[in-house]
């Protein structure tokens, strides 16, 4: 009788274990990660000279690229 009763336990906690897993498959994937950027252009600042990506660079009406408004607003150099 005990070895019905270990064999009864020990099949409960095998379930448990693995049987839980089984229904999710794909569902609880992660989603993979996103691949990095691709470089940028490096501009340098009209003012102090300052290199910085493009997408951060600030530009005039003459197309110059600034890193800050203070920069801009005083004008190259």
């Amino acid at each position: 009788m005990k070895y019905v009763l270990l064999a009864l336990v020990v099949g409960i906690g095998l379930f448990l274990l693995f049987g839980r897993n089984r229904g999710r498959g794909d569902a609880a994937a992660p989603a993979p990660p996103k691949p990095p950027p691709g470089p940028q252009a490096m501009l340098a600042c009209t003012h102090c000279g300052v290199h910085l990506p493009q997408s951060d660079a600030l530009m005039d009406v003459a197309g110059r690229p600034y890193c800050s408004d203070a920069h801009r607003i005083a004008g190259p150099r």
